[in-house]
């Protein structure tokens, strides 16, 4: 309890930092985190096929594939030219892997950047009172940057691993689906095209944001120190 009232204590609301590129930018990389794992993490996807058989009608096929995209665990039945249905058809690959990294990266980084906000906006004084707390949060935001680009690359590729494997015109190609099946609509992937872009512009805005958390720690020197009085009261040269 006497540490929540010394919190409690501390705790003075200031939003002036949100007017400099410190906090400024923290709200950016708040907002665009949420974006990124939040397009990708809810996704819901379907892609069609056509069964065309001699004098029956055309049925459609649609398996259906989503987050976390271990394709495999979504069986689907492809109605056989004899009234039948052929044994379960998996979709192929699991590409689970760099999704959920891509995920986990969105998630840390959203807790991370709610908890120095809070910091910025109501516990300034402690947060400039020594050079730790500048230095701590330039380390993690320059490794946030680094995980964001190895993240964002890894989902790049398994987006498109993801759209080969579930295109249409592939799946025509399996064996109890060739000779009656014909390609349908391809999956909408607006949604994980945009989960890219959003991993990418989270690159740009937390290693861009590394130069402003800089500047807070003794590291930084001004380029435009003070001008010293010699003996005299005479300024230095």
């Amino acid at each position: 309890m006497d540490t929540v009232q010394k919190l409690k204590a501390g705790f003075s609301l200031d939003l002036g930092p949100l007017k400099e590129p410190l906090g400024f930018i923290r709200v950016l990389e708040w907002v665009f985190t949420i974006f990124a794992f939040a397009t990708t993490g809810g996704y819901l996807g379907t892609t069609h096929l056509t069964v065309k058989c001699p004098g029956v009608e055309d049925h459609p096929v649609q398996p259906v594939f989503g987050y976390p995209f271990r394709l495999p665990a979504y069986p689907y039945k492809i109605p056989l030219c004899n009234s039948t249905l052929s044994n379960d058809t998996f979709l192929r690959g699991d590409f689970s892997s760099s999704a959920e990294f891509f995920v986990c990266v969105g998630v840390f980084g959203f807790l991370y950047c709610t908890a120095t906000l809070i910091l910025y906006l109501g516990y300034q004084n402690v947060y400039r009172q020594t050079s730790r707390g500048p230095i701590v949060d330039l380390l993690v935001t320059a490794a946030f940057a680094f995980l964001w680009l190895v993240s964002s690359s890894a989902w790049a590729k398994g987006l498109t691993d993801v759209k080969w494997a579930t295109n249409p015109v592939q799946l025509v190609t399996t064996e109890s689906c060739k000779d009656i099946c014909e390609p349908g609509e391809f999956p909408s992937m607006g949604r994980l095209n945009a989960s890219v872009i959003f991993g990418f512009l989270n690159l740009i805005l937390w290693a861009s944001n590394c130069w402003f958390i800089y500047k807070e720690t003794p590291f930084h020197k001004d380029p435009n120190p003070p001008a010293t009085m010699e003996e005299g009261g005479a300024p230095g040269p």
